[in-house]
């Protein structure tokens, strides 16, 4: 769904490899075997494909095993050099060295890390578990190394007076930080601790992750009456009928977890009851009583985490990791969500006293549940304002709604795309794959959208590459850029149209991919951003989805080719806020949630986490009909990592990308070209090499105001 994660990747593919003074016999031995198989191994050699891109088909998990040893053995091999050096510590020598000395680990990873979360199996989830601990140990090897420590302290004690770039000075100063994080102060003992703790770490957030994935799509809700499906559209039916039947349920209906099979019934079906079940079994993942539970897994992670918090001198988790992002402390953080926390509660509560309305007119007098939200949400709705999202959703087929997402892209910034999923090797056979160009006609980047669910593809929606920006030399290599999601695929009699938050979803996910496009760095420790600015460049895409000026483009009938009628639109306009409460205090809660977790100075040993989940929303006066988006148990964001207390940086971005989006809005063009000439200079090109806050004054000239968000979500 849109905004859950964007770039879902393996919770170790992001480290950086580290090094063994020592060598065995045993090591030699494997190292001679894993070199006699560099020959077969496709991602031991260079790509014969166009663009480079890997064979998809030709790679087994055994290569990937292979290619990620061999990557950590050279890597070593090269940080041992780096040690090794006599010569004074240079930024040539010691800086770019390590930079670049984990080519072969990075290609392995980029490849498998995508895959293992699009088109998961058995035998990869197997891999995930086996080179968790190895990956953990080789990041502590390097970040632990005291004597590489040291060059790069002396790199960094002496930029000052030396001629490097700004952005030279940044990937130093980055790396330099980064080995403070990961205990190169500390003691012996203390580094062996640590080491322990990291491989937990690692190894629970990627059996929650494993967990969560079976729970999603092997939850199913199965109907044996067609008449019980009263509502539900007939294409969500068939499609229902569908996997039934490949479940050897045939003449039954069936609905797992994944937001594109589920959610429908929320929305439409009149059955109650078949309403609360499919809501209590989507809230419920990884609280059932069987051998996915993570309850646990939660409450351990939250310990772990705490106790690395307090090694490393931080009173909480959350202080460690807000340390190098923009909020910089949990303070900052709750401030933020403090002050749309009330306006957002009282707009629910109108929501619901509209539910309650709905509901009289059915004869039924009991409080609304959170099973009713959304159908009697979306009846309140078509009686305010005479709104049917299913109309809509005739006008936004999934291939016309990716025009429009081109479109806005080339008028913002000149690129234009060429369709070549027939030339390029594919990984999956519902992607397709188009060669971006920028606005001189020189490549810029590679685009594959995967947007169909599908057995093995995690819930949500996310970015990822298979490779990044990167120089060889003074060429710019193109990135290689995915989309995945779960969007709404064709029935028997109606092709993929999508429902308004999936076109959001569209155009939330391609502005990551915008962002990955025109990122024009020479230095990987510079490539990303704070993770409460990443959401900034897709956040403000979203505010095109809907415009007059891209609908005019893309919404046209399924059947007749027509345009959305002005008719149509203006009644999605005029309703467009309408819902809002609800969806920002779901959002909300899970936000503090995470952040109550994470701020805790001692975790109890018997800790429940859904108890304590509970107790925190009460004291906060959540209203009773509403949950949290995520509960603790399937809440990947945080308890799988990535957004470990940093669910907040939605709402954080979007504050970010309301007053972004009034740059354009002031102008009176919403594509206007100096503005977007800004936005592309200024957020999407220079990767890592400032702070977010200076990224953002320098396009905007000021800091952000939280008024354009209020307006936006209608709680102003």
């Amino acid at each position: 769904m849109k905004k859950t994660a964007v770039f879902l990747m393996l919770a170790t593919a992001a480290v950086l490899p580290g090094c063994k003074s020592q060598e065995t016999a045993e090591d030699i031995k494997t190292s001679e075997e894993m070199t006699a198989n560099v020959q077969n191994n496709p991602l031991m050699k260079k790509s014969g494909n166009k663009h480079g891109i890997e064979s998809f088909d030709k790679i087994t998990v055994n290569d990937y095993r292979d290619a990620a040893n061999v990557g950590m053995r050279k890597e070593k091999e090269r940080i041992n050099a780096i040690v090794a050096n006599t010569a004074a510590p240079t930024f040539e020598n010691t800086i770019n060295a390590m930079d670049k000395a984990g080519a072969e680990l990075d290609r392995a990873l980029m490849t498998f890390s995508p895959l293992s979360s699009s088109n998961s199996t058995a035998e990869l989830r197997d891999l995930q578990k086996e080179l968790s601990p190895l990956l953990s140990a080789h990041s502590d090897d390097i970040y632990m190394n005291r004597q590489l420590f040291d060059k790069v302290k002396k790199v960094y004690d002496e930029m000052d007076s030396t001629v490097l770039t700004h952005e030279q000075m940044k990937a130093t100063e980055k790396i330099y930080k980064a080995f403070l994080r990961s205990g190169a102060n500390l003691s012996d003992a203390d580094q062996q601790k640590l080491r322990e703790l990291n491989q937990k770490i690692s190894a629970l957030q990627i059996q929650f992750s494993q967990n969560l994935l079976a729970e999603t799509n092997n939850t199913y809700v199965t109907v044996d009456r067609l008449s019980d499906l009263e509502g539900l559209p007939e294409s969500n039916i068939q499609r229902a009928a569908q996997m039934a039947e490949e479940q050897g349920a045939k003449g039954k209906w069936m609905f797992n977890m994944q937001r594109a099979s589920c959610n429908p019934v929320l929305q439409y079906c009149k059955n109650r009851e078949l309403r609360r079940k499919v809501y209590e079994a989507y809230c419920n993942r990884g609280n059932q009583a069987n051998d996915r539970n993570n309850k646990e897994i939660s409450a351990e992670l939250v310990r772990l985490r705490l106790e690395r918090a307090h090694l490393m001198g931080f009173k909480t988790s959350a202080a460690q990791i807000l340390d190098t992002r923009m909020a910089k402390t949990p303070e900052a953080v709750y401030n933020l969500l403090d002050q749309i926390w009330t306006p957002a509660v009282k707009k629910a509560n109108e929501e619901i006293e509209d539910i309650r309305t709905e509901m009289k007119k059915d004869g039924l007098t009991c409080e609304p549940e959170g099973w009713d939200y959304m159908y009697y949400s979306e009846r309140a709705r078509k009686a305010k304002f005479n709104f049917d999202e299913e109309k809509l959703s005739e006008y936004l087929e999934i291939n016309n709604v990716l025009k429009g997402v081109f479109y806005t892209a080339n008028k913002l910034y000149g690129v234009t795309f060429k369709d070549v999923t027939a030339e390029l090797p594919v990984y999956e056979k519902t992607a397709n794959a188009w060669e971006v160009y920028d606005r001189d006609s020189t490549l810029l980047a590679v685009f594959y959208s995967d947007y169909y669910p599908r057995d093995g593809k995690g819930a949500g929606a996310w970015c990822t590459s298979f490779r990044g920006q990167q120089y060889d030399g003074d060429k710019r290599v193109e990135p290689i850029v995915v989309n995945v999601c779960s969007m709404t695929p064709p029935s028997a009699d109606r092709p993929a149209l999508q429902s308004i938050d999936n076109v959001e979803t569209m155009f939330h996910e391609f502005g990551h991919a915008l962002h990955s496009f025109m990122r024009d760095v020479h230095y990987n420790a510079v490539s990303g951003v704070e993770r409460d600015f990443v959401e900034l460049p897709s956040q403000i895409n979203e505010h095109w989805a809907f415009a007059p000026e891209v609908l005019a483009v893309y919404a046209k009938h399924y059947k007749t080719g027509e345009p959305m009628p002005k008719e149509l639109l203006d009644k999605y306009s005029s309703c467009s806020k309408y819902g809002q409460g609800f969806a920002t205090v779901e959002y909300l809660a899970a936000s503090y949630v995470d952040m109550d977790l994470h701020v805790l100075e001692d975790v109890p040993a018997d800790l429940d986490v859904m108890a304590f989940e509970a107790q925190k929303l009460s004291e906060r006066g959540i209203p009773r009909q509403i949950r949290p988006r995520y509960s603790v148990t399937n809440f990947k964001h945080t308890m799988g990592g990535g957004y470990t207390a940093g669910y907040y940086s939605y709402i954080w971005a979007e504050v970010l990308d309301c007053d972004a989006f009034d740059a354009f809005v002031e102008t009176g063009d919403i594509f206007n070209q100096d503005v977007a000439a800004r936005f592309r200079k200024y957020i999407l090109t220079p990767g890592g090499i400032d702070d977010g806050m200076t990224m953002y004054r320098n396009f905007r000239g000021a800091d952000p105001k939280i008024d354009g968000l209020l307006r936006k979500r209608g709680l102003k």
